[in-house]
């Protein structure tokens, strides 16, 4: 049983770390929390399903199972992606120089309208997400085993958070956002457009979310006007397990808050599952509030 629980918690965390990397990001470079992430995340989804109901109806690909659901993906991380440039350019450009509460009220209205947006676009009901690829599954011994789904989730996963930390450590574009984040007056004075690499921050940071949605939408069958909620508060608490402003802690974190939460729900109840991430977020701010691989910041006379 230890085995699945790891599993479980494995495709889980790998989502909760998807979705991480688009809060950890905006907060390294404006100290912003982005609460309409999670209302990114539930659009990835739904710009998901509708992108699988049209690439079939269309008959595109061939009917190949695999690259309708990779062209899908992809769209939903296109459009997911101009979505959050969008929100960056109305919502929160004009407040970057606002004390910091304006922002973050802007960033709940933001959360709220979208949610809302969908509400009256889509309906209130939940909607079934097509089951596109076969699942099998395949045992591992012990009684424990793995889906075909569980393998998809976590290595797509792991492949777009590679992809991430390689482009932010080895691309010059990637250089300006860490150059961005340390200090955005000085990196303005020395040619950084400063404006442009926030876009583009918001831009990966919101695909990945859609990505995400995608995932999520898949594995649990289903898809919802509000879904982005918990799984929006779970990310956030793993962006802050792992270190928030940090690329691979936000992964750490998302990883450690599935697998605990899995244990949590196999072994204690799967009634209170929601109720680990609260007391894993609640014990880090108290007892180490940089994460797990954040550094604690000096203070400044």
């Amino acid at each position: 049983m230890i085995l699945q629980q790891i599993i479980n918690g494995l495709t889980l965390g790998s989502i909760y770390a998807l979705i991480a990397l688009g809060y950890t990001l905006v907060y390294g470079i404006l100290l912003l929390i982005n609460f309409a992430h999670s209302e990114i995340f539930m659009m990835g989804a739904y710009l998901g399903l509708f992108a699988l109901e049209i690439f079939a109806g269309l008959n595109l690909f061939g009917g190949s199972p695999a690259a309708l659901l990779a062209f899908a993906m992809l769209a939903a991380m296109l459009g997911t992606a101009l979505i959050g440039v969008a929100v960056e350019f109305v919502a929160y450009r004009p407040l970057r120089a606002a004390p910091r509460l304006a922002p973050l009220i802007s960033a709940i209205g933001v959360s709220i309208f979208l949610q809302n947006l969908m509400m009256v676009v889509v309906g209130p009901t939940s909607q079934p997400f097509p089951e596109t690829l076969p699942v099998k599954v395949y045992p591992l011994g012990g009684g424990a085993s793995i889906s075909s789904l569980q393998i998809l989730i976590i290595v797509t996963s792991v492949l777009l958070m590679a992809g991430l930390n390689l482009f932010i450590r080895r691309t010059k574009l990637g250089k300006a956002m860490r150059a961005t984040s340390q200090d955005m007056e000085t990196s303005r004075l020395m040619g950084i457009n400063v404006n442009a690499v926030i876009s583009i921050t918001f831009f990966i940071g919101a695909a990945l979310g859609g990505a995400a949605g995608v995932l999520n939408g898949i594995y649990y069958g289903s898809v919802k006007y509000n879904m982005g909620f918990i799984p929006g508060i779970k990310a956030f608490t793993a962006a802050v397990l792992g270190g928030i402003g940090d690329v691979r802690g936000a992964m750490l974190g998302g990883f450690a808050l599935g697998v605990l939460e899995s244990f949590g729900a196999g072994y204690v109840s799967s009634a209170y599952k929601d109720v680990f991430a609260f007391i894993v977020l609640i014990l880090v701010l108290i007892f180490r509030p940089q994460g797990l691989l954040g550094r604690k910041a000096a203070d400044k006379v």
